[in-house]
């Protein structure tokens, strides 16, 4: 078959057909011979989010700057495309060779939210390669994941050969230095890589340990199966961003994709310590990059892409020490080619009508800020550290400067949470639009978007011992925001509860929800982020099938001395500083933000008494 003309008219069939071309500004081509490995870089959902993704655009350019290697992008087919695929018999390929990806040596998927696990099957079913890992063979590809899910690897434990833990860009070359020497000997064995592999600081090789559990169905202990093998994996950590790899060359989309401009990585980890948000946990410690070297790399990526954005990314990045001085400094670079700042990731107690007035002198972007909570009670108890007089300060700030168009996120289910709590929302949105009037005198224009996520409880953080709100209670407390946040210049948002639950079954599961994956693949689940395409019916009907009950996952609040499945990593974070955590919330205290504490033996940045640098 003829691939290049067989895509020529099966394109023409296809929504958004630029998702599968390729061969965009600054892509990578090799000529063949000229690398010793292929890694497919797999992003499980379509190509306008995979692309989004900074964490692939990092490796994508790393391991194209090595000779031996050659790293191509592959990203989960839409339906239209992939029932095209089916009737042509033409299997997953990358999008650079358009080689398909059972010749490819590793397939690295990257595992960014729960509810993708679904396209990591199909896709290996449409490459050819076997779903479950002990039915592949010496000559097919390795199978690798990482991102934030890996810190719960147990659910794709079947279906990955091996987790990456932590950050990636220092390991990936102990990976690809060990495959080539593997197999330059005679006759390589997956096993015996494997097995050489799991010796590798940051990597889990799941079939090499096997999960015991409890009459109760609780478990008991996840054990190596060899003497030699660790037994728990420690994340990997990069010490020094200045000096760590970051592209300045990235690719350009031909289509708009979620996130369409330049992004630039301020710094890493988060020193607050919320105790729903398992990022700042895991992410830890935190390390900045200065203000030099952000300066250079913004003016060569924009230089080689020609965005007229540049995002300061980071989990928190008013938060970054020298702010001020780089939003001075990126202005006054980018204002005569007329490229623009963007902020995300905002406090509400760290945002100045100063930085405002810098980033629209250029380009006005929008502002989202996330309270989380509607009371200050509530606030506490997850130990958010803001106010609502924060929160009002820094919207009149910004509306003093310009703006008139406000994000606000909030979650809902939090542990304690009750309808004053919820009632705590409007009001403050309603107090949001009270400032505009104040300030401009009407309300003509100003528009607040209020956006309600469901509570899941997640590893590694103080709430992964609670339990999840039921269904119907999840629907009550939207449809009472939704009856008290009518009013003029508010839109209010909402998260699909049935797709939030089944979140939190995968986010805290066990080794046996591999086979629920298998089943709710089979009856064709996928996509299941995408509202269209998701089927709650079928995923129970799977859970029933496995004789799984979902609810034990999901609904179920944990004893303090359970074992969990996740504990087989070690993110650097002690179970009993967690667990004391908890108890903080439900006194209501707060733990101060300690960002200033430094780590005695590194000197990096670090939390307070309780968090392992990592280092």
């Amino acid at each position: 078959m003829n691939l290049e003309k067989t895509l020529d008219r099966i394109l023409l069939r296809v929504s958004k057909p630029t998702r599968y071309t390729g061969n965009e500004l600054n892509s990578v081509k090799k000529v063949e011979g000229e690398f010793k490995v292929r890694v497919a870089l797999a992003f499980p959902d379509v190509y306008e989010v995979g692309m989004s993704h900074l964490g692939l655009r990092i490796l994508y350019h790393l391991l194209n700057e090595r000779e031996d290697v050659f790293a191509e992008r592959v990203f989960a087919p839409w339906v239209d495309f992939e029932e095209q695929m089916r009737k042509e018999k033409i299997p997953l390929f990358s999008l650079e060779s358009k080689t398909p990806l059972k010749k490819f040596d590793f397939i690295g998927f990257s595992l960014q939210y729960e509810m993708s696990y679904s396209n990591i099957l199909n896709m290996l079913e449409l490459s050819g390669i076997p779903i479950k890992s002990r039915d592949r063979k010496d000559k097919d590809p390795l199978i690798m994941a990482g991102g934030p899910c890996a810190f719960n690897p147990e659910p794709l434990s079947d279906i990955i050969d091996f987790f990456v833990i932590g950050e990636a860009e220092e390991v990936i070359h102990e990976i690809i230095d060990l495959y080539v020497y593997s197999r330059n000997k005679n006759n390589f064995n997956r096993m015996d890589f494997l097995l050489k592999l799991a010796q590798i600081e940051g990597i889990y090789v799941p079939s090499l340990y096997e999960p015991v559990y409890n009459e109760n169905g609780t478990l008991k202990e996840i054990k190596p199966l060899y003497k030699n093998l660790p037994a728990k994996i420690k994340k990997r950590v990069v010490k020094d961003l200045d000096k760590a790899y970051y592209p300045t060359k990235i690719i350009v989309p031909y289509m708009d994709i979620v996130h369409d401009r330049a992004v630039l990585e301020i710094f890493r980890g988060c020193t607050r310590g919320c105790r729903f948000c398992q990022a700042g946990m895991i992410y830890r410690p935190v390390r900045e990059k200065n203000v030099k070297t952000l300066h250079n790399l913004a003016k060569r990526i924009i230089e080689n892409t020609g965005y007229e954005e540049v995002s300061l990314a980071s989990l928190s990045t008013s938060d970054y020490s020298s702010l001020r001085e780089l939003v001075e400094i990126l202005t006054d670079e980018f204002r005569n080619c007329a490229v623009g700042l963007s902020l995300p990731s905002l406090r509400i107690d760290s945002f100045t009508i100063d930085i405002a007035k810098k980033i629209q002198e250029i380009k006005k972007t929008g502002l989202t800020f996330a309270p989380e909570a509607g009371t200050q009670r509530l606030r506490n108890v997850i130990n958010k550290g803001v106010t609502e007089e924060d929160l009002l300060c820094s919207v009149r700030g910004a509306f003093l400067a310009g703006w008139n168009n406000v994000k606000l996120y909030f979650m809902i289910g939090l542990p304690t949470e009750t309808y004053e709590d919820l009632a705590g929302i409007a009001d403050l949105a309603k107090g949001v639009i009270r400032e505009y009037r104040e300030i401009k005198g009407n309300t003509k224009g100003v528009q607040v978007t209020v956006s309600t996520s469901v509570f899941v409880p997640k590893p590694f953080t103080p709430f992964q011992w609670e339990s999840q709100i039921p269904l119907q209670e999840v629907e009550n407390r939207q449809n009472f925001l939704k009856k008290n946040l009518k009013g003029l210049g508010i839109n209010y948002n909402w998260h699909d509860s049935k797709l939030s639950y089944l979140e939190a079954v995968f986010s805290r599961g066990d080794r046996k929800l591999g086979e629920v994956l298998i089943k709710a693949h089979k009856k064709g689940c996928k996509f299941d982020g995408w509202n269209e395409l998701f089927s709650f019916e079928k995923w129970m009907e799977a859970f029933k099938e496995a004789n799984i009950d979902p609810d034990f996952y999901a609904l179920r609040e944990r004893e303090e001395k359970e074992c969990f499945p996740w504990e087989i990593i070690d993110p650097g974070i002690d179970r009993e500083f967690l667990w004391e955590e908890r108890k903080k919330s439900f006194r209501g205290e707060v733990t101060p933000d300690c960002r200033f504490n430094r780590c005695n033996n590194c000197g990096i940045l670090k939390l307070r008494k309780g968090i392992n640098c990592g280092i």
